[in-house]
């Protein structure tokens, strides 16, 4: 059996947030130095990935509660800003269940649960490399004036 057609409408949703994703990755200093890479994006959706490295850990040699958050605050802008509207955070709340480890990878997957207007509410699940939970963030967005990226370009 063959798979259906992804529809127009689908597939220039799609090409619309990689470009979006493109875009605020170049943009993205903080993001880029700590070695955060951007493994998957789609429309409300997006899938981060970054290795402790032994200047992120804390004084019990697991990785800073920091570092964890700005993996899991990266995923989710860039999850909320995936259909290349410009959307900021207007508050966020993070919940650490387990340590990040020297050398681990961890994961962090942004899913968009509900957007009502302007404003969005986003999950963000960071794993390590063998799927277990470190930390569960959750976002509430907001979406101000203009694009991230112009689809021309």
């Amino acid at each position: 059996m063959t798979e259906p057609l992804q529809d127009a409408a689908e597939v220039q949703a799609q090409a619309l947030a990689e470009l979006a994703g493109r875009t605020m990755y170049e943009r993205d200093p903080a993001t880029r130095s700590l070695g955060i890479a951007l493994v998957e994006i789609r429309p409300g959706y997006a899938r981060m990935s970054m290795t402790v490295r032994p200047a992120m850990l804390n004084g019990h040699q697991s990785c800073h509660g920091g570092y964890i958050f700005l993996l899991a605050d990266s995923a989710f802008a860039f999850a909320c800003n995936s259909y290349n509207l410009v959307t900021v955070g207007a508050g966020c709340s993070i919940d650490y269940v387990a340590p990040g480890r020297l050398g681990d990878v961890l994961f962090a997957e942004g899913v968009e649960q509900v957007v009502a207007g302007k404003t969005g509410v986003y999950d963000i699940t960071v794993r390590n490399q063998d799927g277990r939970i470190i930390a569960l963030f959750r976002g509430k967005s907001h979406r101000v004036a203009g694009v991230v990226a112009s689809a021309d370009a």
